[in-house]
């Protein structure tokens, strides 16, 4: 018989992934519908969202967008802590003791250094915008909660994802956008780029999922799990590669209005915990998301 899996942020990059993985008949999990519309800051709404009870939740709702978080902090709070809390409270006053896996981001580990790549879950976090703040308060407030409530609750600390359904502005998203514009020749050869020039840790959207429905299996409660690639990738190196998939040439224009504060230069993460505890690895190479992705925008534009 298979258990039920309720998911927050269904609309959004990853949760439309995660349904189209649980759509497959031999998927372990049935994903249960909200009963209605809800708004994580209006408690309100989540009072009767749960006809049947849920075995495990996976929260990926919340405010991601860091340049958002920087103009409206308040709202970034609100949507990711408050909101959390929120869900946290409706779960429990309807019953709920399950599985609870928190979607965090490596963004919490801030300022790193080279000396001490690739991050492993050891690293103490040090949160250089408000967006990775609230992702760190939020992770423990869902920690403490599991300690309190006794629910088995994890975190999933992931790092830069890509893939197809994301959205322009993200950079590797927006970045092939632009390129499937030129080809089709409506734009100029001129792509529009911010620091391109750091390194991240970029991890394709179905390794993602992949990860967290592990973490449901078999990871440990009260723990804390990187989910990432383990390599590092220049956004130049790769938007380079999507230009040479594509088959164009082009100029580069650093626009300064996407260029962010607080920039960490290097970026790459350690998976051993996760893999470790779950089995899970990545499996998706980097050429293999960017022609999925390339494939994806030559749709979409047509779309625009």
């Amino acid at each position: 018989m298979k258990k039920r899996l309720f998911a927050t942020g269904l609309t959004g990059f990853v949760g439309r992934h995660i349904q189209s993985r649980l759509s497959n008949p031999d998927s372990k999990w049935d994903l249960l519908p909200a009963a209605s519309t809800y708004d994580l800051s209006d408690p309100s709404s989540l009072e009767s969202l749960w006809p049947e009870l849920p075995d495990a939740v996976i929260h990926l709702a919340g405010q991601t967008f860091i340049p958002e978080a920087f103009r409206n902090p308040a709202r970034t709070f609100q949507v990711n802590l408050q909101g959390t809390l929120n869900l946290l409270q409706a779960l429990k006053s309807r019953g709920f003791s399950g599985t609870f896996i928190y979607v965090s981001s490596g963004d919490v580990y801030g300022q790193v250094s080279e000396n001490a790549l690739p991050i492993d879950e050891h690293q103490p976090p040090s949160p250089r915008n408000p967006y990775a703040v609230s992702k760190l308060s939020t992770e423990f407030l869902c920690l403490q909660w599991g300690m309190t409530e006794k629910w088995p609750v994890m975190v999933a600390r992931s790092f830069n994802h890509i893939g197809t359904g994301q959205k322009e502005s993200f950079v590797i998203a927006s970045a092939a956008r632009q390129i499937t514009r030129i080809k089709q020749a409506l734009q100029a050869p001129i792509l529009e780029v911010g620091d391109i020039d750091v390194t991240r840790d970029f991890l394709d959207v179905s390794d993602v999922v992949a990860a967290y429905l592990a973490l449901l299996e078999k990871g440990s409660p009260g723990q804390i799990y990187n989910v990432c690639s383990g390599k590092e990738h220049s956004i130049r190196e790769l938007i380079e590669q999507l230009a040479d998939l594509a088959q164009i040439e082009m100029k580069l224009y650093q626009d300064p209005t996407l260029l962010r504060p607080t920039e960490q230069r290097r970026v790459c993460g350690n998976y051993t915990k996760l893999q470790q505890a779950t089995g899970w690895t990545p499996e998706v190479t980097t050429k293999q998301s960017l022609q999925a992705i390339l494939a994806d925008w030559d749709t979409r534009v047509l779309q625009e």
